[in-house]
C-alpha cells in the first residue's frame, strides 16, 4: 500500500468516524441549533473550507433564511431572507440540485449582498439541497475551499452531511408540533376536569403544583417530578366516564360507583407514551398507608409514592372544596388532619414533606 493509499484509507476512515458521530447526536439531543452547528463544522473541516451555512426554507416556501453559520460576522446573515430562486443557493432550492462554483466571479447568479452584510469574501463554493422524503427543507453550503477547487467527491460528501441535517431538523420540527399538540390537549382535559364536580374549577393545577411541590421536598429526579405534575392534573380524569353509557360499556360496566375513578382514569389515559410513567400514580391515588384503600388494598411503600403523594393532596384539596377554607385556616387545618392520619390514611415521610412546604409557602398552598 502506498502513502497515498493509507492517506486516503485514513481520511475514509475519519469522515466515517464524523459522519457516525452526527448521527448518534441526532437521537441523543434535542437541540436542533447544537446539530447543525455540528454539522457545519463538519463540513468546513471535511471539506477543507473557510466557512459554512444552512439555510432553511421559510414556512411560506418563497424565501430562504440563515439558521446556522459561521465567520467573525456571521451574526448579520441571521436577519437576512434570501426570495427562492435568486443566487446561487435560491437556485439549488428552487431546482433541488448541487451547484459547484470554484469562480464565484464567473457566475452570474452569485448574491454578493450577503458579502457585502457580513465582509466575508466568497471565492468558491458548494452548496446542496437538504431534502426528507420529498419535501425541501433548505439548502447546505460551504465557502472557499483551502487549496485546489471542490470536486464531485465533495458533492457527495456535503449531500451526506445534507441528509443528516435534513432528518435532525424534520424530527425537531415534528417533536415541538407533538408538544404544542399535547400541551393543548392537556388544557382541554384540564377544563373537562375542572366541569366534573362542583368546587373543581382551579382543582387540576393546584393538585399537580402541590404534588410536585411535596416531590421535590422529597427528593424525587426530574422525570418522576414531571410525571407527579401530569398525575396531579389527570387523576380525577375518570369522572367523564361516569355519565357516558358508551365508556362504562365499554369498561364492562353499568354504573360506577366513586371506588372506580382510580382504575377508570387510568384506563382511559393508558397508552399515552408521553405520561405512562404518570398511571401507577393515577391508579393508586385512592389507596391507604395502611392497606385498607383501593383499588389494590396496597400497603406502606407497596403504593407507589406517586399514589401517595397524590392520596394527601387529592384530600388536601378536598378541604379547601367542602370545607370552604383557604389561606392560613385552610393551611392549619389541612396540616392538622394530614398528621393526624400519619401511618393510617398517609405515609408519614410525605407528611413531613407536605409541613415543609406550608412552612416555605407561609403556612398555606
Amino acid at each position: 500500500m502506498t502513502m497515498g493509499d493509507t492517506n486516503a484509507l485514513e481520511t475514509n476512515v475519519d469522515l466515517a468516524l464524523e459522519l457516525f458521530s452526527i448521527a448518534g447526536s441526532l437521537n441523543s439531543t434535542l437541540d436542533l441549533d447544537f446539530l447543525l452547528q455540528k454539522i457545519g463544522t463538519a463540513a468546513e473541516q471535511l471539506t477543507e473550507s473557510e466557512a459554512s451555512s444552512i439555510m432553511l426554507v421559510t414556512d411560506d416556501k418563497k424565501h430562504l433564511f440563515f439558521r446556522v453559520a459561521t465567520g467573525e460576522k456571521a451574526k448579520a446573515l441571521k436577519t437576512m431572507v434570501l426570495p427562492m430562486g435568486q443566487g446561487i443557493a435560491g437556485w439549488v432550492a428552487q431546482h433541488r440540485q448541487p451547484q459547484l462554483v470554484n469562480d464565484t466571479k464567473t457566475d452570474e447568479r452569485f448574491a454578493g449582498k450577503f458579502d457585502k452584510a457580513s465582509g466575508f469574501t466568497t471565492r468558491s463554493l458548494l452548496c446542496v439541497p437538504m431534502i426528507f422524503r420529498g419535501e425541501l427543507v433548505g439548502v447546505v453550503e460551504v465557502l472557499n475551499k483551502k487549496q485546489g477547487g471542490y470536486t464531485e467527491a465533495h458533492v457527495g460528501l456535503l449531500s451526506s452531511l445534507a441528509s443528516l441535517a435534513s432528518v435532525a431538523i424534520t424530527n425537531t420540527k415534528i417533536i415541538a408540533e407533538q408538544k404544542n399538540f399535547f400541551s393543548h390537549v392537556l388544557e382541554l382535559l384540564v377544563g373537562v376536569v375542572e366541569t366534573m364536580k362542583p368546587g373543581y374549577e382551579g382543582y387540576p393545577v393546584r393538585a399537580a403544583k402541590l404534588a410536585c411541590e411535596i416531590g421535590r421536598a422529597l427528593g424525587v429526579d426530574d422525570y418522576d417530578y414531571r410525571m407527579l405534575y401530569y398525575a396531579g392534573i389527570l387523576h380525577k380524569i375518570g369522572y367523564v366516564a361516569f355519565k357516558n353509557p358508551r365508556m362504562l360499556a365499554d369498561m364492562g360496566v353499568r354504573s360506577a360507583p366513586e371506588e372506580m375513578l382510580p382504575s377508570f382514569s387510568a384506563r382511559l389515559l393508558t397508552g399515552i407514551k408521553m405520561i405512562e410513567g404518570a398511571l401507577p400514580a393515577i391508579r393508586h391515588h385512592k389507596e391507604r398507608f395502611d392497606g385498607s384503600g383501593y383499588p389494590g388494598k396496597l400497603e406502606g411503600e407497596a403504593i407507589p409514592l406517586g399514589g401517595r403523594i397524590l392520596r394527601l393532596v387529592s384530600d388536601m384539596e378536598g378541604l379547601r372544596i367542602s370545607g370552604g377554607l383557604k389561606g392560613a385556616e385552610l393551611g392549619a387545618r389541612a396540616l392538622r388532619e394530614a398528621q393526624a392520619g400519619a401511618g393510617k390514611t398517609y405515609d408519614p415521610k410525605v407528611v413531613e414533606a407536605f409541613a415543609a412546604v406550608l412552612e416555605s409557602q407561609g403556612g398555606s398552598w
